[in-house]
C-alpha cells in the first residue's frame, strides 16, 4: 500500500512525517511555501520525546501522480477545501482506490462518496501544529495520536485494516470499527468549542460557551436520531497520547485558531458549528447559538483577525447570551 497524504498541513503533515519516518512508501501533496521547503530540506517531525529531519516526497497536485491500483488517499485538507480536493483528485485519474477522510466533521465522507465508491472515515484524535513551512509538530506521547477507521456510511474493510497496521507502528495508532460515524459525531461535539478559542484566544476561560454550544448540539443529534459516541478525556484510549510540550514549539491553538494566526480568508467553522446548524434546520430543531458561533467565525475570518481579538463579555453579546 502506498500512502497519499492529500494536505500537508498540521495533521497531514505529522501523518506524512510519521509514515515516511517509519518507512512507509508515502507521498504528500502540499502547496506555496510548504512544498518548497519539503521539497528542499525535507520534514522536521517534532514530538516531545524526539525530532526527526525526514526525507518526504512531496508534490503541488495530484496529476503530478502516477497513480497506482494499491494507493491509499488520505484526505486532510480543511473542510472548506474538500470538494476542490475531491475534484483534483478524479481529475488526476483517481478511480476505485480507498478515499481516508482524515478530516474534522461529518460532510466530507458524503462529499467523497458523490466522486469515488470506495470512503472511509478517520476520526482523528491528534494534536498538531503546522509550525513552520518544514516543520511538522505533534504534541502526545508516546504515540501522536489515534484513530478510529471505518467504511463510509460504515462498515469494516480489508483497507481499514491495512491502513491501521500501516499506522500504528508509525505512532498513530489505528482502531478499525464497523461504526466509525458514531466516533465522528463525537469528535464532532469535540470541535465545536475551536471557534471559542480561536476568538477569546488559547488558554482564556470559557468553559460556559463552550458547554453551551455542546449541550444544544447534543439535543439537536438526540432529536434527529443521530448515534454519537463521546470521545473526549474520558475516553480511556486517551492514556496512548498524553499532550505534553515541544521544546521550542509554541502551541498557538486547535485548526480553527491557527486558521486565523495565518490569515487564511477562511475557515472551517461552517463544517463543524454550521453541520448542528444545518442538522437542525433539516429536523426542524433550533441552533441559535451554534448558527450565531458559525456566523462570527466567519466574520472574524474574512476580517482576518487575530486569535484573541474578542473578549468573553464581547462573545457573549455574539451569541446572544
Amino acid at each position: 500500500m502506498r500512502i497519499v497524504v492529500h494536505g500537508v498541513g498540521a495533521v497531514g503533515g505529522v501523518i506524512a512525517g510519521a509514515l515516511a519516518r517509519a518507512g512507509h512508501d508515502c507521498i504528500g501533496i502540499a502547496r506555496g511555501a510548504r512544498l518548497d521547503a519539503i521539497r528542499e530540506n525535507g520534514l522536521h517531525l517534532r514530538s516531545p520525546e524526539r525530532s526527526d529531519r525526514v526525507p518526504l516526497a512531496c508534490v503541488g497536485a495530484p496529476d503530478a501522480i502516477d497513480w497506482r491500483p494499491d494507493d491509499a488517499i488520505l484526505l486532510a485538507v480543511k473542510g472548506q477545501h474538500t470538494e476542490a480536493a475531491l475534484a483534483a483528485l478524479r481529475d488526476a485519474g483517481v478511480r476505485e482506490q480507498p478515499i481516508f477522510c482524515a478530516q474534522n466533521g461529518v460532510a466530507n465522507e458524503r462529499a467523497a462518496l458523490r466522486y469515488f465508491p470506495n470512503v472511509h472515515g478517520i476520526t482523528v484524535m491528534l494534536p498538531a501544529e503546522y509550525a513552520a513551512p518544514d516543520e511538522a509538530v505533534g504534541f502526545a506521547s508516546p504515540n501522536f495520536g489515534i484513530f478510529e477507521i471505518g467504511r463510509y456510511p460504515s462498515g469494516l474493510s480489508p483497507e481499514a485494516e491495512a491502513l491501521a497496521a500501516a499506522l500504528t507502528p508509525a505512532g498513530i495508532v489505528g482502531f478499525p470499527v464497523p461504526n466509525v460515524m458514531e466516533s465522528k459525531y463525537g469528535k464532532l461535539i469535540q470541535n465545536l468549542g475551536n471557534i471559542v478559542e480561536a476568538a477569546l484566544g488559547r488558554g482564556v476561560e470559557a468553559g460556559e460557551f463552550v458547554a453551551a454550544l455542546r449541550a444544544e448540539a447534543r439535543a439537536v443529534l438526540d432529536a434527529a436520531g443521530i448515534a454519537w459516541r463521546d470521545v473526549g478525556a474520558s475516553d480511556p484510549r486517551r492514556a496512548l497520547m498524553r499532550v505534553g510540550t515541544v521544546a521550542g514549539a509554541l502551541r498557538i491553538g486547535g485548526s480553527s485558531t491557527q486558521s486565523l494566526s495565518r490569515g487564511a480568508g477562511s475557515i472551517e467553522t461552517d463544517y463543524l458549528n454550521g453541520e448542528i446548524v444545518l442538522i437542525g434546520r433539516l429536523t426542524g430543531t433550533p441552533a441559535p447559538l451554534n448558527a450565531a458561533a458559525t456566523a462570527l467565525a466567519h466574520r472574524l475570518a474574512h476580517a482576518r483577525a487575530e486569535p484573541g481579538s474578542m473578549t468573553p463579555d464581547a462573545f457573549a453579546a455574539a451569541l446572544g447570551l
